[in-house]
């Protein structure tokens, strides 16, 4: 299972950032920037921080400043006050950003709406990991992202402190109650994996405690409690860990 996705490959930015910039200028330059800025005029923008937290996507903010300083044929410095994983209070800056001022605002709302998503996944999971300090559990993601920010959320999400669950279908099977409804129980669909993919993970949903049971019998790597009660969750968890299972996580 892939636990940790530490870092966010450069073509993934590259490839995001992109996109963005084509949603925003495939129609033409930023025509009120051009109208109403000269073309001479520099200056020095801030990114400053509204409300606490834990920063996320400042690589990607610095690709967003490269391709459009590309794009316009003008040079762009910026300086990291704040790198991803810190904690901020109001009022900090994050980025301080020079060149000429078109660049600068043509940039600016991909950059903040890059900053501000990616900084909300690290805050809210850095808010669940405090919570649960001291416990010995951990707080993992799903596939439940936004199309096509995947990885960059991922990777916010470790930033915040938080562990990544698999990255897509093919790395880890993540047999569900309609799987299991397939092949007629937790046993035979635990089975039909092992046989077509022999090295991949296997997880399996469980709505019920006897689910779970059925799950560590066949021998599960990781074991997805489904809409448990607290009370049902601490007697899997236990389950789990008198049977050396290797993991229990629970679900939404």
């Amino acid at each position: 299972m892939n636990d940790q996705w530490t870092t966010i490959s450069i073509d993934e930015v590259r490839r995001s950032v992109t996109l963005a910039l084509h949603e925003d200028l495939r129609l033409g330059p930023d025509v009120t920037t051009e109208a109403t800025v000269a073309a001479d005029a520099v200056g020095t923008a801030r990114v400053v921080t509204r409300q606490p937290g834990v920063i996320a996507g400042v690589p990607v903010a610095l690709e967003v400043l490269r391709q459009v300083s590309a794009r316009m044929q003008v040079d762009v410095t910026a300086t990291v006050l704040r790198p991803d994983g810190s904690r901020v209070s109001p009022g900090d800056t994050v980025l301080e950003i020079s060149g000429q001022l078109r660049c600068l605002l043509t940039a600016e709302r991909t950059l903040l709406n890059y900053l501000g998503q990616l900084s909300g996944v690290a805050t809210a999971t850095a808010q669940w990991v405090d919570a649960i300090a001291g416990t010995g559990a951990a707080v993992r993601d799903s596939r439940k992202t936004v199309p096509g920010l995947r990885a960059l959320q991922k990777y916010a999400v470790v930033c915040g402190g938080g562990q990544n669950h698999r990255m897509a279908l093919g790395d880890a099977a993540l047999i569900k109650d309609n799987h299991i409804a397939a092949a007629g129980s937790v046993a035979a669909a635990f089975r039909a994996v092992r046989a077509h993919a022999p090295g991949v993970p296997v997880e399996v949903e469980c709505d019920t405690l006897a689910q779970v049971d059925e799950a560590i019998a066949v021998g599960a790597d990781l074991v997805l409690l489904d809409n448990f009660t607290l009370d049902d969750t601490l007697d899997a968890v236990h389950r789990c860990r008198a049977a050396g299972c290797g993991r229990s996580r629970a679900g939404a």
